[in-house]
């Protein structure tokens, strides 16, 4: 063979080579965490607290790199290379708990944190946990929450609380994932909320009851 057929035949090959390893090139899948609404709040605005704002929900590291987690073993975490979120799960969680707090009407005005001074109280959080996990019983997901609710004026911590919530997956596929992590978000945010507002109704009607100075409360 030619100097010159031998160069032909290897600038062929090679454009069949990049062409077959282009055809091969996986793109990542998004995913939106989505989390249903919480019902409207009640009509009475009577015995409401004044304004609470809602910090931004941490998140550790490995959440905020965008892949979807799962865990083998309680030790490792896994990342799934091709599917990811669409938007920061720290984010949602935040705004699915600004959701639940209007819903339930223990506050007249729920605000997200950016800095000022203006609300009283100042609910902040950390999603600790959003992960598949593959090591129990078939395919589950975990959801971990720990926030705690600060009056501003006095520094004093009125409320902390934590939640952990599993869901199983109905088939081995990351659709499947992505909605039973919807259902335990929901769940451990409602749960959470729930927690706080039961905790600010017995600290209240302490502070009423007769002999009871109100200022033993802490807000």
């Amino acid at each position: 063979m030619t100097n010159r057929a031998t160069t032909f035949a290897c600038l062929t090959l090679a454009v069949v080579v990049m062409a077959g390893c282009a055809g091969k090139v996986h793109y990542p899948d998004y995913y939106m965490l989505a989390i249903a609404p919480s019902d409207d709040p009640p009509a009475n605005d009577d015995h409401k607290l004044s304004a609470v704002a809602v910090r931004r929900f941490e998140t550790p590291a490995y959440l905020r790199q965008g892949r979807i987690v799962y865990r083998q073993t309680p030790e490792q975490i896994g990342f799934y290379d091709y599917h990811r979120w669409a938007s920061d799960p720290g984010q949602v969680v935040t705004g699915a708990v600004m959701d639940s707090v209007r819903s339930a009407g223990v506050f007249s005005f729920v605000e997200a944190y950016d800095g000022q001074e203006n609300a009283e109280y100042l609910l902040s959080g950390r999603l600790e946990r959003l992960d598949e996990v593959d090591y129990k019983n078939g395919i589950q997901v975990e959801v971990k929450l720990s926030a705690q609710l600060a009056n501003r004026k006095t520094g004093a911590t009125v409320w902390t609380g934590g939640t952990s919530t599993v869901a199983s997956v109905s088939q081995r596929e990351i659709n499947s994932v992505v909605r039973a992590m919807d259902q335990a978000t929901k769940e451990g945010v409602e749960q959470l909320v729930s927690d706080m507002t039961k905790q600010l109704a017995a600290t209240t009607l302490t502070a009423k009851a007769p002999g009871v100075s109100a200022g033993k409360t802490g807000y």
